[in-house]
């Protein structure tokens, strides 16, 4: 039998590029409960995702990959070289091209662009940054993240940083022992935290490209680190080298090869999503509530709880802490009581401002579940 393959269109290109994006999420959101997974794209165009920026915008941003051409070896990457898949490129012009349909149209407020690495790391670079030259030439002023490629040449990174609104580079796991269980065309420490230092030095304050943002990802769960190595390389990430945000992205049994730690872990699927929720949790603690690293609660095996919110861990660790006055006690405070966010917060904040006494939780607001789980950390200096 003779089969006929016509040649695919722009259309069906992108149907695929984009489903094979999914797994980046170093401009996406993470999950913001058990049951809905944010990372999920419009119905009716793959390719626009709904995410949420490194200064915290929600914005819908056209998402995917160059080509999912790719000649490393990446063991828990469904695309990897030795896999059989459909592969497809596109041209700049024609990804340029489709993005203004949108774009011009409101349909999108800006692009991420990724891609396989295509013969060799710069050669993908130069791919990318055309890309970026031509948006840039046609006066597009609006968001633009580019992919990092690990191996890419310093003349590569900063060419790209002279055109994107944000960059990243996937640090994918913690530590040089860790990272050799991932695959062997990549050096971690050439390839990945070197230029991620570099990017750190050249997007700092008052350096050439300070307006840029930097970002990473860790894929959790393909190798056999803990959450507490995560936590602390991240809190490096952020203080040492001044990094927007962190991403977090669970490995899912089955895309890894069969030797992969990953696909040997004893946790299912679902455990690995809620152990990506719990790092997600942690972050906000370090980024947004003053928790340092070591303040971080982790089991004997230096993991996170899966069943317990960390900081409802902490508080009980810390019964010294408790209970608060709510009257008198200041925002960074506020902030370590379970179920109060910097929105409930900042109420509390303005409620005493206006030289009103908080008698009882009422006072916020009906209570909810979030309300009744701070109430008892609290007490209301009668």
């Amino acid at each position: 039998m003779i089969h006929i393959h016509k040649k695919p269109d722009i259309s069906e290109k992108l149907s695929v590029l984009s489903q094979d994006s999914q797994f980046d999420l170093a401009c996406a959101c993470g999950r913001k409960d058990l049951k809905e997974d944010h990372r999920h794209r419009s119905k009716e165009d793959k390719w626009i995702y709904p995410v949420v920026l490194p200064d915290n915008r929600r914005t819908f941003l056209f998402k995917t990959l160059i080509s999912n051409v790719c000649v490393n070896d990446c063991r828990y990457c469904p695309l990897r070289s030795n896999q059989d898949t459909r592969r497809f490129s596109l041209q700049a012009e024609e990804l340029v091209n489709t993005f203004f349909k949108y774009y011009n149209i409101g349909r999108v407020s800006g692009l991420f662009l990724s891609s396989g690495v295509i013969g060799n790391p710069d050669l993908t670079m130069e791919r990318i940054n055309k890309i970026a030259i031509l948006l840039r030439r046609m006066e597009f002023k609006g968001y633009l993240h580019l992919k990092i490629i690990p191996g890419a040449s310093d003349a590569a990174i900063e060419e790209a940083l002279s055109l994107a609104s944000a960059v990243s580079i996937n640090i994918e796991t913690p530590g040089q022992k860790n990272f050799a269980h991932l695959g062997t065309s990549k050096d971690y420490i050439e390839d990945i935290i070197r230029p991620i230092k570099l990017i750190s030095n050249l997007t700092g304050r008052g350096a050439p490209y300070g307006r840029v943002k930097q970002t990473t990802q860790f894929v959790v769960g393909a190798s056999s680190e803990t959450d507490q190595e995560i936590v602390k390389y991240s809190w490096g990430l952020y203080k040492r080298l001044g990094l927007n945000r962190v991403y977090f992205s669970a490995y899912q049994r089955g895309m890894g090869d069969n030797n992969l730690p990953g696909e040997l872990s004893h946790r299912t699927n679902n455990e690995l999503l809620t152990r990506e929720h719990r790092l997600y949790q942690v972050d906000w603690l370090l980024r947004k509530y003053s928790f340092n690293d070591d303040e971080i609660p982790f089991d004997n095996d230096g993991n996170l709880l899966l069943s317990t919110d960390p900081k409802e861990v902490w508080a009980e660790l810390h019964p010294e802490f408790f209970p608060l006055d709510i009257n008198r006690a200041d925002k960074f405070e506020l902030l370590r009581v379970p179920g109060f966010g910097s929105v409930t917060v900042d109420e509390i904040i303005r409620f005493r401002k206006d030289r009103r006494r908080i008698r009882s939780i009422e006072d916020l607001g009906k209570p909810g579940k979030r309300l009744r789980k701070a109430e008892k950390y609290l007490k209301f200096g009668y």
